[in-house]
């Protein structure tokens, strides 16, 4: 098959850029996309700045459409803007790109290949392989990665994913179309949110090595004051994620071990608190039948999550299919 470069010639590759104050920065990402890339969806998210305007104005690339949405709909919202977009002008391989500047356009080839060559179905950037990278990363954004990091492995299944908000990501069109987009977050949640989503059709997704470039731009996703609102999405995520996977679609030995882990956790609590309280009321020591109770109980019920967690870290999807379920909670 004929390659450009290292892309198949037939690939279609589109790029879609969400654009909101980004106008010092969106010129510079442009001219920096390569010939492997066929089309460029450049989304102004009612951009106070006018950064389409600026794009239809200055940017001689042929590649580039600028759609323009009438109302800001959150990074979320243009993405899914642009994606709807990207499919009906046939594109086969969608790659959303920060107009910020904070990823190089270079990486694309590299974000795509697993994607090209059938070993998964969407790929997202990872800041944190490289070590020595990561010192130059601000505090607060290491920090605040890890908490959002963990709560994603819990509410997407993706227990070998990090860095869950990284906006350098791939989807083949195959799987953005069996995913419910008018259920996905609009805003700083939609990457955590798709993650969640590509689980319920078991599709496989890669983490690709990249280093992160900061200039003179100003994220406006705060880790720490979005820290409880993405933990109640999470929670609310994995909640639905295991109702769906381990008790509407199948049951099984796992499903068996949450629900009978969980009881026995929770009458373990229950007795000792009792007991405690017992004890702090009358001034009397706690029945050595109690603790015993208390502890056989509740470590019994630990072992049984613990063996759920094991069975489920290892049931992440690993194996591609042209054929996928779509998911509708």
């Amino acid at each position: 098959m004929a390659k450009r470069g290292a892309i198949p010639l037939n690939s279609s590759i589109a790029v879609i850029i969400p654009a909101y104050k980004v106008s010092n920065q969106i010129l510079d990402v442009l001219s920096k996309i390569g010939p492997e890339v066929d089309h460029i969806y450049v989304v102004d998210d009612a951009c106070p700045e006018g950064t389409g305007k600026l794009v239809s104005k200055k940017c001689r690339d042929s590649r580039v459409q600028v759609i323009q949405n009438e109302v800001n709909l959150g990074v979320g919202g243009a993405v899914k803007a642009g994606i709807r977009a990207a499919l009906n002008g046939g594109a086969k391989v969608l790659v959303k790109v920060d107009g910020d500047g904070q990823i190089n356009p270079d990486l694309i080839t590299q974000l795509v290949a697993p994607l090209l060559d059938g070993r998964a179905d969407y790929a997202k950037g990872n800041r944190f392989f490289n070590v020595e990278k990561i010192k130059e990363m601000p505090t607060i954004r290491i920090l605040g990665n890890l908490g959002l990091s963990f709560f994603s492995k819990l509410s997407s299944g993706y227990w070998d994913i990090f860095d869950p908000n990284n906006g350098f990501i791939a989807i083949t069109s195959e799987t953005a179309e069996k995913l419910p987009f008018t259920k996905i977050s609009d805003r700083y949640f939609f990457e955590s949110d798709m993650l969640f989503r590509l689980n319920l059709t078991r599709a496989v997704v890669v983490d690709v090595p990249m280093e992160p470039v900061y200039g003179d731009e100003v994220s406006s996703l705060k880790p720490f004051s979005s820290f409880f609102e993405f933990s109640f999405k999470h929670t609310r995520n994995f909640l639905k994620r295991i109702l769906y996977n381990y008790y509407l679609r199948e049951f099984n030995l796992a499903s068996l071990e949450l629900l009978l882990g969980s009881f026995l956790i929770g009458f373990g609590l229950f007795v000792g608190g009792r007991g405690w309280i017992h004890s702090l009321n009358y001034g009397v020591p706690t029945q050595t039948g109690t603790l015993i109770l208390t502890a056989m109980t509740f470590l019994s019920g630990l072992q049984l999550l613990l063996g759920f967690f094991a069975y489920d870290i290892s049931n992440i999807p690993r194996h591609h299919h042209t054929s996928q379920r779509k998911a509708q909670v």
